[in-house]
């Protein structure tokens, strides 16, 4: 029996562990904290009885990942909750912009931004929509990816694969403007872009935009009954009754490695034999955990792997639910606060070099939906914002800016303050000390560039792949990315299983 370790256990790490023990492996998970689940997590951070979601919330991708789709997890206790809308955009002057799981509801909703608005959107993803299963397989797979584009080119024709491919190149301002007539439903689009790091005026943040609204239609935005921990939970749960073993409190300290093939990892002064490891890392941690046992050149290729922005992230304890002015978006389980395009561009731009006046904000109130997260009448809310990795002073900045963060809600929600209870702030160095994989308070698992989009995390056959043998790559910093779906877990544990001739 293969004896396999798996360093982390984010949905990437669990999901690996889970693919070798399905495979008949030995398979021991080390986490380096006191609970598992990575950034998949739910904590009392303000008060008792108020159950927040440490580091992400939503899971589109979750509900459409084809890696969490083929286990039992509901079986082990993950239940999905939708919120009345998937997100909603308040605007100054006029009626929000709100995706719905109802595409004719959507439709509706983008019409009030300008008439034409809300068909243009329909003849735009009715062909993906149509043939839903070619662009999950397309944006939800393993490296290369090339039998989604031919089962989209074989359902749908030329025309969405067409489509995909201008949107993967282009920006999202260019898909914005020449899909709608209103500075309201262009912000909409860009603001979706946001969740993925990737800037709306940026090649590739087209596709960001387009596919997670798209996801919105074909699976909702949901996120777990009770709070984000119970995905993990489930994960856990099935891992175990597959014979898995996890260990908190485990910090790996090295990769062990000898004629070029791996043979273990060392935690402390213990030395756990393998034949396979997966590290659910990112690229700086696995050189430190490998060292000379790599070659230069690909230590030099991890080196240069390059961060998105850093993160400021609120989480709050409210007397009741956030008093938006405009009822539409009161019922929308993450609100994008930023105003219409022109200040949305503004404001996006100023945050790539400093801290904007106005920051843009992804705000999620999964209490209005799912009230176990709080006690009976009370509510939980959270927003996060996006600044520089350097220049700025972040712990002299910090609260100054979380006012200004509470500001932009107060200006949508007049009376906000009034109903807090109780705040947490994180900025970027918390993020990073409670969880390793944010570094510089990256939430993105790296740069969303589009050199890094497909090529994460450099130029290889495969970007699971490492020189060492039995060494798998397993986390965000590999293709498809970041977001929570468990596919390149799941993909660098295939590789491995492969090269050992159990795949």
């Amino acid at each position: 029996m293969k004896r396999a370790v798996v360093i982390g256990s984010g949905p990437n790490g669990l999901a690996a562990a889970i693919r070798l023990a399905e495979a008949g492996c030995e398979v021991l998970v080390l986490e380096a904290a006191d609970t598992p689940g990575g950034a998949v997590r739910t904590e009392e951070l303000t008060l008792p009885g108020f159950h927040h979601d440490t580091f992400s919330a939503v899971y589109p991708a979750g509900a459409a990942s084809p890696v969490f789709g083929r286990m039992p997890l509901h079986e082990h206790g993950l239940a999905w909750v939708h919120p009345e809308a998937c997100s909603a955009h308040p605007l100054d002057g006029a009626p929000a912009a709100v995706l719905f799981r109802d595409l004719a509801t959507t439709v509706a909703s983008l019409e009030r931004q300008a008439p034409g608005d809300g068909e243009a959107w329909a003849r735009l993803v009715t062909p993906f929509l149509a043939h839903f299963d070619g662009l999950r397989a397309t944006m939800l797979t393993g490296f290369p990816p090339v039998g989604g584009p031919l089962r989209l080119l074989a359902a749908g024709g030329p025309k969405p694969l067409v489509e995909l491919t201008r949107m993967l190149l282009g920006s999202a301002v260019g898909l914005g403007r020449r899909t709608f007539a209103s500075p309201g439903s262009r912000a909409w689009l860009y603001a979706a872009a946001m969740h993925g790091d990737a800037p709306p005026g940026k090649a590739g943040s087209a596709v960001a935009a387009a596919y997670l609204n798209i996801l919105g239609h074909a699976v909702g935005w949901p996120s777990p009954r009770g709070g984000a921990g119970q995905l993990a939970a489930a994960l856990v749960s099935y891992l175990r009754s597959l014979g898995g073993e996890l260990r908190t409190g485990a910090r790996a300290d090295a990769v062990l490695a000898r004629g070029g093939r791996v043979c273990g990892v060392r935690v402390g002064a213990e030395e756990l034999p393998a034949d396979i490891v997966v590290g659910d890392v990112m690229p700086h941690a696995l050189d430190r955990l490998v060292g000379d046992g790599l070659p230069s050149w690909y230590r030099a290729g991890l080196r240069r792997y390059v961060y998105g922005p850093a993160t400021v992230k609120v989480d709050w304890a409210l007397d009741g639910p956030i008093p938006w002015e405009d009822e539409a978006v009161r019922g929308a389980g993450t609100v994008h606060v930023g105003g219409a395009e022109p200040e949305f561009l503004r404001t996006i731009a100023e945050s790539a070099h400093g801290l904007a006046e106005r920051p843009f904000l992804l705000l999620g109130q999964q209490s209005v939906a799912d009230p176990t997260r709080a006690p009976e009448g009370k509510h939980t809310a959270w927003a996060y914002t996006h600044g520089p990795q350097h220049g700025v002073d972040w712990e002299r900045e910090l609260d100054a800016h979380v006012g200004r963060m509470e500001a932009q809600v107060e200006r949508y929600a007049p009376g906000f303050r009034d109903r807090i209870l109780a705040r947490h702030i994180a900025g970027p160095g918390a993020l990073q000390a409670r969880n390793a994989n944010l570094v510089g308070g990256d939430v993105g698992g790296g740069s969303y560039a589009l050199r890094q989009v497909l090529f994460r995390p450099m130029p290889l056959p495969s970007p699971y792949w490492t020189p060492i043998r039995g060494l798998v790559l397993g986390s965000a910093a590999t293709f498809p990315g970041g977001a929570v779906h468990g596919v390149p877990g799941d993909a660098a544990a295939a590789l491995a299983l492969r090269r050992a001739g159990r795949g």
